[in-house]
């Protein structure tokens, strides 16, 4: 009878192929609405936010970790000019200095490129004709105060001892702060395109959650299909906004940059540094935006996304101080922890990818954000399976306790 034929289940797309097929018809539906030519004006106020960002930024690395004054005279001059340091440091606001053997460098340049110091100027030459090296900024700021400290040092003459000025392009304290700077404006930058563009992964499947169009979906593919394809959906929007803000960007830089003082070339230079910014903004957008996903999928109705999501707001939040913390302390254990924490990973290697030029960290750290990716999607999609849709395999207490009742 044909009633009582067997039913044969209509085959499925493969993950793949299904999570293409969604990420299309997303693309394609919020690419070409009104809303999205509307939500493309917002982030020019958050571009003023960014540009006080970084000049906070620039400020706290600054006191975080002062330059220091390198003293590379005779023994016996640098025991006298230290002592006369310690004696007067309590009542003038002096800089810290360092004792180098003039044998250990060839020349102050030398000293100030030691890349595991952080020498703002050098001073050379004897007591009574002090010799100062380093970048403009600091000569001005140390002058007086080496000055005072030489006299000291030769129990106070009448006249404070002529300091012969000679400037360099940069030094390694310099270039430390300049590297910290693109640094923090990279983080900021990063995390102010995820804040804007992630919430837009949880209004879309709250939307067809109320419409019935994620059980329709649902059921003709697998879940993790449609978690991964509205993921990838909201990357490819989120590019696509992103271009136009970048060229409006470029357009006013062009047209009125010289007023603003760039940003020095990061560690591992600038073509580099933006596959690398654009790679983790890929993930840190796919990280926090797989759990406003699974936010949306679990609210009700639209008025609770925003309850639900606070909590994930707050943690996005806590996750930009720490790595903005972790910037001026490379190797420290508060860097450690936001490199291995998923959420804050992506932020703390784009920090260290304008400060130190080393490659091989950024390919472990791609593949440990890759693989939580994988996981946050799978619990989304179980979770949406199981509470939301109620299907998919039951608890195994339920199970046995149904084929007890059974036999």
């Amino acid at each position: 009878m044909t009633a009582d034929a067997p039913h044969t289940p209509m085959s499925r797309l493969p993950l793949a192929q299904a999570a293409f097929v969604v990420a299309r018809r997303d693309f394609s539906a919020i690419l070409f609405s009104k809303a999205f030519l509307f939500f493309l004006l917002g982030p020019v106020f958050f571009g003023l936010v960014l540009i006080g960002s970084a000049s906070i930024g620039r400020k706290t690395a600054e006191n975080a970790e002062p330059p220091v004054l390198a003293v590379m005279l005779a023994p016996e001059a640098a025991r006298a000019f230290s002592a006369a340091h310690d004696r007067l440091r309590d009542r003038v606001d002096l800089p810290r200095i360092a004792i180098v053997e003039p044998a250990a460098a060839p020349s102050p340049a030398a000293v100030l490129g030691q890349a595991d110091a952080n020498y703002g100027a050098v001073l050379s030459g004897t007591l009574a004709a002090p010799r100062l090296t380093g970048t403009r900024e600091r000569l001005e700021r140390w002058r007086g105060p080496v000055a005072l400290i030489a006299a000291n040092a030769l129990d106070g003459p009448a006249a404070f001892p002529p300091v012969t000025l000679a400037e360099t392009a940069t030094s390694q304290s310099t270039q430390k702060r300049a590297r910290g700077d693109t640094a923090t404006a990279a983080l900021t930058l990063m995390f102010l395109l995820t804040m804007l563009l992630a919430g837009m992964v949880m209004s879309n499947l709250v939307e067809e959650k109320a419409n019935k169009i994620i059980e329709i979906l649902a059921a003709a593919i697998p879940m993790d299909a449609v978690f991964i394809g509205k993921l990838f959906a909201m990357l490819g929007v989120s590019f696509v906004g992103i271009a136009v803000w970048g060229g409006i960007a470029g357009l006013v830089l062009t047209l009125g940059g010289g007023a603003l003082q760039p940003l020095a070339p990061p560690a591992v230079g600038w073509p580099l540094f933006a596959a690398m910014f654009f790679a983790y903004f890929s993930m840190a957008y796919l990280l926090i935006g797989s759990i406003y996903l699974t936010i949306g999928a679990m609210a009700p109705t639209v008025r609770d996304v925003q309850t639900l999501s606070l909590p994930a707001t707050m943690l996005q939040l806590g996750v930009f101080f720490l790595a903005t913390y972790s910037t001026s302390s490379l190797g420290s254990p508060s860097e450690m922890v936001a490199l291995a924490f998923p959420l804050s990973s992506p932020y703390a290697m784009v920090s260290r990818a304008a400060q130190e030029p080393a490659l091989w960290p950024h390919l472990a750290a791609l593949a440990w954000q890759a693989l939580w990716v994988l996981l946050f999607v799978r619990f989304g999609a179980r979770l949406f399976r199981r509470r939301v849709m109620k299907s998919g395999p039951a608890p195994t207490s339920r199970r046995g306790f149904l084929r007890r009742a059974r036999s």
